[in-house]
């Protein structure tokens, strides 16, 4: 299949919200992003319609549609009557003139097809072709079947869709017409694959081609006549159109939604369904619930009234001709998987620590509606074990739980109240505390001075490996304080410093014994120096005064 859904890998955020609402899980992650699975994809464009991120995007067949207009080929358009909803106020006079000033040469209405159409189910219903009759209009409940119930292929008739039966009835009338389908739908563009349609347009796609070129849909109405085939795009609208005779032997049954058409299927293979004529529609409320409808458009009770009221109580007027291009054989394209043991699948559980039954939560917020399915994704490569919530939670907890339990310093853990949310067991040690629940909401106040805590709260101060003696506990502790504003709450860091500071002291003591024994010497040392120079001062003077007088004697002896 074509990737007619696209992924912008850059807004994909990993929340899983794609896998949980996509009903065939055809969604796969790898590195944190995910990625639509196509061979299992039936287009139903649910992950497009509820993407938070807008990460997932469809093909726009805008470019292809502006060169088919460049073109000599006149390109009509066809319209899904489901356009009464989306451009409200609009008729299809109006809407024909807005796509004329885009250079389409004609439009027509999709509902001409949808004649031709439910007039061939009508003749399957008189020929009771088969005990359970499937209508085809929707790509994706055909896609669905075709991958996930092929068995029940039998049951869903051999009809082209509307879309393929009027873009094959244009070209009929005029055999070099390109023709442009314009609807609500994300499957459409992979069934005018077939080739009787030359590109697909959503609404969406088309609004933004006027709003380019600066059209206006005009508000009006038609003065024509209104077709009961109009009303192919609520629920009940193909059998409401039909022509059923009163002994017809069948039910009549509507089922929209996929859930509901794969509850409905699997009734019908395990045989509970017989003489059944059922309308399926993939898109909950039938095509006005359609996935661009529901994104940009959403207001179903406003929009069902409105196809009512625009639509008619006769047919269109179509010609008579040979209807086997109508007919459609259908492959089989089911699926194949391998699947894991029933070992392989435990091991997985296993992994995540399920080891027994009541470990399985089936929590679904991997997207999954059990464990066991999950694993059965992990095991084919759609799905990762870390997309296990709680296992993801279990393993964060036990970790930080690892880390408080054993680091050596003291952790208080307070909200903006200065309540104490949670404490370690470091901490209930270095504070005399028996138990966490002795002091688990109360004020930190009974444990320590709050006016750090206030500090760091009122005047953005910061606390940052303060030291202070705590007498009540007889220690020195180091404080840190750290305020999560995102998570209102104030962790404080206690470490416990007393061997440190006692250390501290003792070597402080030591270093003064050790100056007064030195000052002790030095003055020791200062009165000998002190003692020696007297004694040596002495002695110089008689020296002097004997030296003298020896001098003044041998002066005289000279004489």
């Amino acid at each position: 299949m074509p990737e007619f859904l696209k992924l912008k890998k850059s807004d994909c955020r990993n929340c899983y919200k794609c896998i949980r609402h996509c009903p065939v899980k055809s969604i796969r992650f790898s590195g944190n992003q995910a990625h639509v699975v196509y061979d299992e994809c039936i287009l139903c464009g649910q992950c497009y319609v509820i993407c938070p991120q807008n990460a997932k995007e469809t093909v726009d067949e805008t470019e292809i549609v502006d060169v088919l207009l460049a073109g000599d080929a006149p390109v009509y358009a066809s319209v899904a009557p489901s356009f009464i909803a989306y451009f409200e106020g609009a008729s299809i006079r109006t809407l024909s003139d807005a796509l004329a000033k885009l250079g389409f040469a004609a439009t027509e209405e999709t509902a001409v097809g949808a004649t031709l159409v439910k007039r061939e189910y009508e003749k399957a219903i008189a020929d009771k072709r088969s005990d359970v009759m499937i209508t085809s209009c929707c790509h994706s409940v055909n896609l669905l079947i075709g991958k996930y119930y092929p068995d029940m292929m039998k049951y869903l008739l051999p009809v082209v869709s509307p879309m393929q039966a009027h873009c094959l009835d244009i070209k009929k009338r005029v055999p070099d017409a390109k023709t442009v389908f314009i609807g609500p739908c994300l499957s459409k563009k992979d069934e005018a694959a077939s080739g009787a349609v030359d590109a697909v347009l959503t609404f969406r796609e088309l609004a933004v081609m006027f709003k380019k070129a600066g059209i206006t849909v005009e508000n009006g109405s038609d003065e024509e006549q209104k077709s009961r085939a109009r009303l192919f795009p609520v629920v009940g609208g193909i059998i409401k159109t039909m022509n059923i005779p009163e002994n017809s032997g069948y039910t009549y049954l509507t089922v929209d939604g996929v859930e509901n058409c794969k509850a409905a299927l699997s009734d019908i293979a395990e045989g509970n369904v017989h003489n059944c004529f059922i309308e399926m529609n993939a898109c909950a409320g039938g095509c006005i619930g359609g996935p661009v409808m529901e994104k940009y458009r959403n207001s179903p009770v406003r929009h069902y009234k409105a196809i009512l009221e625009y639509a008619g109580k006769e047919d269109f007027d179509t010609a008579d001709y040979d209807s086997s291009f109508l007919h459609k054989d259908r492959g089989y394209i089911g699926l194949t998987k391998v699947m894991p043991t029933e070992e392989e699948i435990r091991a997985i559980l296993r992994s995540t620590g399920k080891v027994k039954p009541s470990d399985e939560l089936n929590c679904g917020t991997c997207g999954y509606d059990t464990c066991r399915e999950k694993a059965i994704a992990v095991f084919q490569g759609k799905a990762d074990i870390n997309m296990c919530l709680p296992y993801l939670m279990k393993k964060a907890e036990s970790f930080s739980s690892n880390i408080l339990s054993n680091t050596p310093n003291g952790i208080v853990v307070v909200n903006e109240d200065l309540e104490v949310q949670q404490i370690n067991r470091a901490a209930l040690a270095m504070f005399n505390i028996r138990s966490a629940a002795d002091i688990m909401g109360e004020g930190v106040v009974r444990l320590v001075d709050p006016l750090p805590f206030l500090d760091v709260l009122d005047e953005h101060k910061q606390v940052r490996s303060r030291r202070e003696y705590y007498a009540e506990y007889n220690k020195y502790l180091e404080l840190t304080i750290i305020h999560d504003k995102t998570s209102h709450i104030l962790i404080a860091i206690f470490r416990d410093i007393t061997d440190e500071e006692e250390e501290r002291v003792k070597k402080e003591n030591i270093s003064r014994a050790t100056v007064d024994i030195a000052d002790k010497v030095v003055d020791k040392q200062m009165r000998i120096v002190q003692e020696i120079a007297s004694l040596l001062g002495e002695t110089a003077a008689e020296t002097k005064i004997a030296l003298t007088k020896l001098k003044e004697s041998i002066a005289h002896e000279d004489e």
